[in-house]
């Protein structure tokens, strides 16, 4: 099998929330579809849209905000950019008017109810389908069906672009598809596992640009620890779910002024850090992420929006509880292991809850994080794989039953427990010596996917199972 190259940019993209395969993703496709009729000369022709969700996208696409998400990708809305308090009013304009101004430029008649289709039936390549259809002023009718494949990551069936994909992996210095290949490339060149992973990197872009987009992902990430942790309410969609970050970072937080996320960051280094303090703030970091997740917040899909509190937590807490002259060089090391692996799982497995359920998505993130970590405490790269394996090898079959098809109840708290995973799996890995491992990396990779592959589809983002038919939206 061919195999495709996968950037760390790729493993963590910026995004708004609430979901990476159910947000991100159709707003992608829906930018890839307004790009392919721009290319053919047809968006100035289109009269009327129609967008088709099938299967998991369908059965929980309301609560995920897929409508949201196609409507702002027809809208030629960058996820990226778009101001967050824009969204609503946005989306607000289109259902009171019925009128959308494709790619922000031709008005056509779209009214969300009647030109966003939900369908229930899945389509056989892949759980979250969509179907884009345009009928031209011609009468003529064209279509376009895309995949969102986990992590914002977007396809379509006959996969035009794998080709030049293929080809950027054989031009890797280190093409890696499994973790003995990056091992042998660590132990071969002696170089730590970033190091590897960074002359990659430098083969798709050069250093300054890097180290750029490795800091606009960490700055994200840190504003939206601080924006979580600063916000109290409750969060939208129904449940009534309060935020807890805010109060659980007030008990925490020093008597230190601050005004901006890094004097916040500072600030929290003079904290008091016993046990029950450093596990209240990784739970208080992971919660905060999540929390703006679900109020359509941007955040870095790490390697989803799901599990997206995971490692901005962890990384948090090496920065203010490991070392405290910790700086952008330790946080680049550690998105740079910490992409590496989720790629490993990417290739081996998936990171899509709808193909794998929640250990596809706070597994992985969990694996990611515990192996990054381990680098950074100094870890070999022997002990970095161990501590990915530990830290995956104990969310095996985790189920994604999102209660009201909401990225909330249990899917915040997961990533607190995913985060405390992910820095007991360091510690376990720092203290052992991995030769004497039972289980590697790519033997727990390739489990979870045939764990994936046993699991029902009721745990697989549908909502038809589990906590989600077990506890009634009446109850909450």
């Amino acid at each position: 099998m061919e195999i495709e190259s996968i950037s760390v940019f790729d493993m963590l993209k910026i995004g708004v929330g609430p979901s990476s395969s159910h947000t991100l993703g159709p707003w992608r496709a829906a930018e890839r579809w307004l790009a392919r009729l721009n290319s053919k000369d047809n968006l100035e022709k289109v009269e009327e849209v129609e967008v088709h969700l099938y299967g998991s996208l369908s059965l929980t696409g309301k609560g995920h905000a897929t409508d949201y998400a196609v409507m702002l990708g027809l809208l030629g809305a960058d996820p990226e950019l778009v101001p967050i308090d824009k969204i609503d009013s946005l989306i607000q304009t289109i259902k009171n008017e019925h009128i959308l101004h494709l790619d922000g430029k031709y008005q056509i008649t779209f009214d969300p109810k009647q030109h966003i289709i939900f369908n229930r039936a899945f389509l056989p390549f892949h759980a979250n389908g969509l179907t884009f259809k345009a009928k031209l002023k011609s009468g003529k009718l064209i279509s376009k069906t895309y995949y969102s494949i986990g992590g914002g990551f977007v396809i379509s069936e006959e996969r035009k672009n794998a080709k030049r994909k293929v080809d950027m992996f054989n031009k890797f210095p280190f093409p890696i598809q499994k973790g003995t290949e990056l091992l042998e490339f660590c132990k071969s060149k002696n170089l730590p596992i970033s190091e590897i992973v960074l002359q990659n990197e430098r083969s798709l872009r050069d250093d300054e640009n890097i180290d750029f987009e490795l800091n606009r992902i960490w700055s994200t990430m840190l504003e939206c620890m601080y924006t979580g942790c600063h916000t109290e309410g409750v969060l939208p969609g129904g449940l009534n779910v309060k935020r807890r970050a805010f109060e659980m970072h007030s008990k925490l937080k020093s008597e230190l002024p601050y005004s901006t996320p890094e004097e916040w960051l500072q600030s929290i280094r003079q904290t008091e850090v016993k046990f029950r303090q450093i596990l209240q703030w990784v739970s208080c970091f992971a919660l905060s992420v999540n929390e703006v997740n679900a109020s359509l917040g941007r955040v870095v899909t790490a390697p989803t929006n799901g599990s997206a509190g995971v490692i901005p937590a962890v990384l948090m807490y090496y920065m203010v509880i490991e070392n405290h002259a910790g700086n952008f060089e330790h946080v680049k090391q550690f998105l740079l292991v910490a992409g590496e692996i989720g790629s490993i799982f990417k290739k081996g497995a998936t990171i899509s809850a709808a193909m794998g359920g929640c250990q596809a998505e706070i597994g992985v993130s969990s694996a990611m994080a515990a192996g990054a970590l381990t680098e950074l405490l100094g870890g070999t790269p022997e002990q970095v794989l161990m501590a990915a394996e530990i830290a995956m090898e104990h969310h095996l079959g985790l189920t994604c039953d999102p209660i009201g098809g909401l990225v909330q109840i249990p899917c915040i708290e997961r990533n607190s427990m995913g985060a405390i995973k992910a820095i007991n799996a360091a510690e376990l890995a720092l203290g052992s010596d991995p030769s004497a491992a039972k289980v590697p990396l790519d033997k727990v990779v390739q489990t979870m996917w045939e764990t994936a592959k046993d699991m029902s589809s009721k745990y697989k983002e549908t909502s038809e199972g589990g906590l989600a038919v077990g506890v009634f939206l009446t109850d909450c």
